[in-house]
């Protein structure tokens, strides 16, 4: 089988985004760039990005899978939250 980018993979889910709000809130003050760095790794999504010495997360596209809240203990995500109502992403294949 041959390897699918996770452009490709993110390709076949649907996602209905609340464009005003995001369910997770980030601590952009953050400073510890070990932790940082953990947390852009182990996002699947390649959400988070840590550039000019600042985290930036783009909410759009989230694969709902919790990993960010887990690795950050509270310090990098301040708070994680299911989307509202009918918000967030709707898998088809799995």
């Amino acid at each position: 089988m041959a390897k699918m980018s996770v452009d490709d993979k993110l390709g076949v889910v649907k996602f209905v985004t609340d464009e005003h709000e995001s369910h997770i809130e980030i601590n952009e003050d953050y400073q510890d760039e070990a932790e940082i760095r953990r947390l852009v790794m182990a996002c699947p999504a390649e959400l988070y990005k840590y550039t000019d010495g600042k985290l930036v997360f783009n909410h759009e596209g989230c694969l709902e899978c919790g990993t960010c809240r887990v690795i950050s203990g509270g310090k990098g995500v301040k708070s994680w939250n299911h989307p509202k109502g009918a918000m967030g992403v709707e898998y088809h294949h799995g």
